[in-house]
């Protein structure tokens, strides 16, 4: 089973949505393996934004990760990138289908909601940046045999 990160991003809490983002997941079959709320502070919001660096919203991008705290999550579970991503919806909320965490609560490309790993090889270096292997939990669930 695939492993992706997620991040309940600042917007997400003050809005109070967390609950809501996490259970969208749950219901799509994701089971939860790791997960805290942390503040990040800027070293660890560079490392994780690296591939922005020298863009022109790498600043304010930074700012607002660090601005309030955040919720790591790893999720497990067939096909997890692929399916946080869908689940997800657009980048851009304007551009978000409706049924999606962006297009049914996404106010602003730069407020949307929840960092989702883009791929398995991404997924495992920031579930790294965040968790150390002794802190992802293995365990089975009664419902894992109906959503193979």
């Amino acid at each position: 089973m695939e492993k992706s990160l997620i991040l309940i991003k600042p917007d997400a809490l003050q809005r109070g949505l967390a609950g809501e983002i996490l259970s969208r997941f749950e219901k799509k079959g994701m089971k939860i393996v790791a997960m805290k709320m942390l503040h990040m502070d800027r070293k660890l919001a560079e490392q994780h934004y690296s591939i922005h660096k020298g863009k022109g919203f790498f600043a304010e991008l930074i700012n607002y990760i660090t601005s309030s705290p955040v919720i790591a999550v790893v999720l497990q579970g067939k096909s997890a990138v692929e399916v946080i991503r869908r689940t997800l919806g657009e980048t851009d909320p304007a551009k978000a289908s409706p049924g999606t965490v962006r297009g049914d609560f996404g106010l602003d490309i730069g407020y949307n909601l929840v960092h989702g790993s883009d791929s398995i090889e991404n997924a495992r270096k920031e579930i790294s940046l965040f968790f150390g292997t002794d802190e992802l939990v293995d365990y089975s669930r009664d419902i894992d045999r109906w959503i193979q």
